[in-house]
This record gives C-alpha cells, structure tokens and sequence, in this order.
C-alpha cells in the first residue's frame, strides 16, 4: 500500500524504472555478483551435494502421479 503518494511519484518518475532493460549490463551485474559470492566463499559450495536429499525428498512429495489426477476427475 502506497501511503505517500507524491514521494512514490517523484521515485517513479526519476527512477531506473525509465531505463529501457539493458541486457548486456544485466549480463555484467550477474558476473560480478558471481564473482562476488566466489571472493566470500559462499560460491561454489564445498560440497555440492549437500541437502540433495531433502531436496528429493521435497520432490517426491511436491509431485503429483498422474494415476492421482485421474482419481479426482472421476468424483
């Protein structure tokens, strides 16, 4: 919810939202926060495997069988 109206129409109108999008600087923002997270030593991960199985297991749970849509379609 937007409280001040004129604040948010002075933002919006000096802001980066005029800026058509720029796709080589968005390529040249990714790089250097890549690089970024490699100098803090948050990228890569030492172990890439790391929580590979809660994540399966999150996948087995989050994905439907089809044999189960066809259950609800019959009621």
């Amino acid at each position: 919810m937007i409280k001040d109206k004129v604040v948010w129409e002075a933002w919006e109108a000096q802001g980066p939202l005029r800026e058509p999008a720029d796709f080589w600087r968005g390529i040249a923002l990714l790089e250097a926060m890549y690089q970024h997270a490699r100098a803090l030593g948050a990228f890569p991960p030492a172990n890439p495997r790391d929580g590979l199985e809660t994540k399966i297991r999150l996948a087995r749970i989050l994905n439907v069988s089809a044999a189960a849509r066809a259950d609800r379609s019959r009621t």
